[in-house]
């Protein structure tokens, strides 16, 4: 359910994870790369990452969403690696009962693994590159 790939991300694998007939929503976020960042355009960007506790990291993410939402399951897979303007870094998919539940642990989610989750991003610019966060 908690993952850090180098594959290319497909929401749908990840959706299906927490899909079930018991679920009435279910709410994805899907961060893609963008070809813009504070006014430079990037090219590419590289992501690194302790996996072991990455993915550590990320379990524990969904063991407070459990805690905090009972009734929601929660998948999130993140890439590492070289990835391109357009491709996804990371898919969260929430699925709950009602939709209140859904969204709000889905933003919980991807603000928690901003907060605790050990994975750095190098964006490359045209005229140098940087690590961010």
């Amino acid at each position: 359910m908690f993952e850090v790939t180098e594959q290319v991300l497909d929401a749908n694998v990840v959706l299906r994870k927490v899909a079930a007939d018991t679920m009435g929503a279910v709410v994805t976020f899907v961060g893609i790369v963008r070809g813009f960042s504070e006014g430079r355009k990037v090219l590419y960007l590289e992501y690194e990452a302790y996996k072991e506790m990455a993915e550590k990291k990320l379990a524990e993410v969904g063991q407070e969403i459990s805690r905090r939402w009972p009734t929601v399951k929660v998948a999130v897979t993140h890439r590492v690696g070289h990835l391109e303007v357009g491709e996804a870094a990371v898919v969260i998919a929430v699925a709950a009962p009602h939709r209140g539940e859904a969204f709000e642990a889905c933003k919980y989610a991807i603000d928690r693994l901003k907060e605790i989750v050990p994975i750095w991003k190098k964006e490359v610019w045209e005229d140098g590159e940087g690590w961010i966060g």
